[in-house]
């Protein structure tokens, strides 16, 4: 049985080397993380920026429901922020999630 247990902890240990990757230390001791995203360059990180403002005006101005006519480019690119959204989502997590689901399942089908 404590044999058992060992093998699970060093199954769990190997998962999370593997799988738990969307957030790193942030280096200071404040316990805080950062979790990255990809852009091809300033540019591209500007107009995500530009775009996540635009939605938080609409958002906070719900009445109107529009860009205000003084912001230039008033497109919201609402495909930008959905993919840096799927960067973002921790899908390695959730399938390390899924991977201790499996190992706990199997020992309570093994005690029961």
């Amino acid at each position: 049985m404590e044999t058992d247990k060992i093998k699970k902890l060093e199954d769990i240990r190997v998962l999370s080397g593997k799988l738990l990757n969307a957030l790193k230390k942030a280096g200071d001791k404040r316990g805080m993380y950062n979790a990255e995203i990809r852009v091809y360059g300033y540019c591209e990180l500007g107009s995500v920026i530009r775009n996540l403002m635009k939605l938080c005006i609409i958002a906070l101005d719900h009445d109107s429901a529009e860009v205000p006519p003084t912001i230039e480019n008033q497109y919201i690119d609402v495909g930008l922020i959905l993919g840096i959204a799927l960067q973002l989502f921790p899908v390695d997590e959730l399938e390390f999630l899924n991977e201790i689901t499996d190992l706990f399942s199997e020992s309570k089908e093994e005690t029961e």
